[in-house]
């Protein structure tokens, strides 16, 4: 393992300070698709990014974004790579960032026990929710477990949208990937 040098662990912090373009109100590092930063020399660094899905349109915004701040900081040349191994997952959002999307209306992706693969169960097509599922989603605005899918997708392919039953709000859930 390669520790990380004073410099490489200030970039680190710098590029995961840079807010997500398509939920401003978490960081890259909260969001938990900054993978890594390598220093070459003084001034070059290479900075790995997984986005949340494979066709993401934010990645160029993202690494736009990266560039002009680690440039900023004195660095002649950065390289953002998109890096797909390992697939980026909702268990890498911080707790920080969950508590973040709830205050931001936006109900966090459910932690789910243990590791490897959410399971998926295939059959027909429907919005209402399962019995099976361990755990509801929660309200971000009352806390409410009693909330019912309206749309599989909402403002971005990784957002369903709700409605919760109890205080009638609707609200963006952070689909667990």
């Amino acid at each position: 393992m390669v520790t990380a040098t004073a410099l490489e662990t200030e970039l680190l912090e710098l590029a995961g300070a840079v807010p997500d373009p398509e939920l401003p109100v978490l960081t890259l590092r909260e969001l938990g698709v900054l993978r890594a930063v390598r220093l070459h020399g003084t001034d070059t660094v290479e900075v790995d990014l997984t986005p949340t899905y494979t066709g993401c349109p934010a990645v160029e915004a993202m690494s736009l974004d990266i560039e002009r701040v680690l440039r900023a900081h004195g660095m002649r040349e950065v390289t953002v790579r998109t890096v797909l191994s390992p697939a980026w997952s909702t268990d890498d959002i911080t707790p920080e960032g969950r508590e973040k999307l709830r205050e931001f209306g936006i109900a966090p992706p459910r932690v789910h026990p243990g590791t490897g693969p959410v399971p998926l169960a295939l059959g027909p097509t429907r919005t209402h929710d399962t019995a099976a599922e361990a755990e509801p989603v929660r309200c971000p605005h009352c806390g409410s477990a009693d909330t019912e899918l309206l749309s599989r997708f909402s403002s971005t392919a990784c957002k369903a949208l709700r409605r919760c039953l109890a205080c009638r709000e609707p609200f963006d859930h952070f689909k667990e990937l």
